[in-house]
């Protein structure tokens, strides 16, 4: 028997699941979790890596005590981030996040050299203040001798396969979220990246999910005692996400739901119109010549806030305080005062820049609807009813968009990750778009990440025939 391991590391956690097959069906083990810390750096919100290394060593190592070796290794991670290496391979300044407000107003500077409609028809990916190209110009910005010092340019899940192999790589589907990779030839806009002022030389070529990286260093191998080859999956994880969609209905919008809500459907051509611009939507590249066409919206972010506010953490400037609260918060508790105020009809814009990484996500609530002459929440049920009417009517109105987009009339949506486990949610957007709600499976990201794995190792013939695996492993629950 094979095993395989999927390192997934979302914004806040990562974990290692270790995958087989057993009669066709795919059987999945979680072996290791560790959590993933923002801290304060040079003024800036940044990653904690070395606290990321312990947790991908840590895991590695676990597979060895339990006596289970992976045949094959794929990361996946978030999107958007990146390290710069120089000459020594050392990283050169600090891992800075997403939500570090450093990118504000960098969207000016980008379209004094290049229109957003020419970006846009080139790359094809929606504009948001995280994007890399943004987060390149903001350094340049600060601190221009970094770029002058760089050799390479790695996004996050590029780093970490290079620390485990010492072998650097671009993976394609991490690549897309910089906003600089051709959305047709799927290679770096060096013609962008030149008239930006940004260094072309550390882009360099990208590789197809699939494609093995190499070995394990030895340095490595011998640290967590066994050898094995380290993959590229679709390194980005909603790219690894939407692989895991379940052969349900050929109909569907598919919701990667978690932190983030990725809204849309697959596309064997990107859609760079106009119209497309304007609705904001992602020609994201996927596995095997696909396209994720989406759109980034907020999601579990705004619940996962105000529980940890009721719970008397809060963060200011990346630093995490806490104080002692009256009772702790579980998300059962918080569904069920929401239930309590279903009449309550005020909503919020939940893409409005103010609920990106507020101090209070509950006064952001308040605040917006006090704005915007509605009844303000009061109450913990209030506000919780809010976010959920808002989630489920913004997936209703992307729904519409896509439709118009795309010329096609979509029948259900199927939602993975770990916000599928959350039924109200399933049901407040089952009331609002008029469309069956297919939930499951949860593990939608190690899942997609692994079928890359068992489909090169050939487990499996191919992404369909791994889908009607997906179908009969995993729990779809009907809503």
């Amino acid at each position: 028997m094979n095993y395989y391991l999927a390192i997934d590391i979302g914004a806040s956690s990562g974990r290692h699941i270790l995958g087989h097959v057993e009669n066709g069906n795919m059987i999945l083990e979680e072996v290791f979790r560790f959590d993933n810390l923002q801290i304060r750096k040079n003024g800036h919100d940044c990653w904690d890596m070395d606290n990321l290394w312990r947790g991908i060593l840590g895991g590695l190592k676990t597979c060895k005590k339990i006596g289970k070796i992976p045949a094959t290794i794929g990361i996946d991670t978030w999107g958007v981030d990146f390290v710069l290496l120089d000459q020594e391979d050392q990283i050169i300044g600090d891992a800075v996040a997403y939500r570090d407000n450093r990118t504000d107003g960098m969207d000016k500077l980008v379209e004094c050299k290049i229109s957003p409609a020419e970006l846009y028809a080139r790359t094809g990916i929606q504009k948001a203040s995280y994007n890399t190209i943004y987060q390149l110009m903001a350094l340049q910005q600060e601190h221009p001798e970094q770029l002058q010092k760089a050799e390479y340019l790695l996004m996050s899940p590029d780093y970490w396969n290079f620390r485990l192999t010492g072998i650097k790589t671009n993976e394609y589907t991490i690549a897309t979220t910089t906003n600089l990779i051709n959305a047709r030839q799927k290679t770096w806009e060096k013609a962008i990246i030149a008239s930006l002022g940004l260094p072309v030389h550390i882009f360099h070529d990208v590789s197809m999910p699939g494609t093995v990286i190499g070995k394990l260093s030895q340095k490595i191998a011998d640290e967590v005692g066994f050898q094995s080859d380290v993959i590229m999956p679709a390194t980005h994880d909603t790219g690894s996400a939407f692989l895991a969609i379940p052969a349900v209905d050929d109909n569907a919008v598919y919701i990667s739901s978690g932190t983030w809500s990725l809204l849309g459907v697959e596309n064997m051509e990107p859609i760079t119109s106009e119209q497309s611009r304007l609705q904001n939507f992602a020609n994201e590249g996927g596995a095997w010549g696909r396209y994720r066409y989406l759109r980034n919206l907020m999601g579990l972010w705004m619940i996962q806030s105000i529980r940890r506010e009721l719970n008397g953490v809060t963060y200011v400037q990346g630093k995490e305080n806490r104080v002692r609260a009256q009772k702790q918060w579980s998300f059962p508790d918080l569904i069920a005062e929401a239930k309590g105020a279903q009449n309550f009809e005020s909503w919020v814009d939940i893409n409005d820049p103010r609920f990106m990484a507020p101090e209070s996500m509950m006064s952001a609530v308040k605040e917006y609807c006090l704005d915007t002459k509605q009844k303000v929440p009061e109450t913990i049920g209030e506000i919780m009813q809010c976010v959920y009417l808002s989630l489920s009517k913004c997936y209703a109105r992307e729904i519409e968009n896509l439709q118009e987009l795309t010329g096609r009339q979509y029948t259900s949506i199927n939602i993975v990750g770990g916000g599928c486990q959350d039924s109200y949610l399933n049901q407040c957007t089952a009331v609002a778009t008029g469309l069956t709600v297919y939930a499951g499976p949860v593990e939608g990201t190690a899942i997609g990440n692994l079928i890359v794995q068992m489909v090169a190792a050939g487990e499996y013939r191919d992404l369909a025939q791994a889908r009607k695996a997906v179908s009969r492993s995993f729990d779809v629950t009907r809503v």
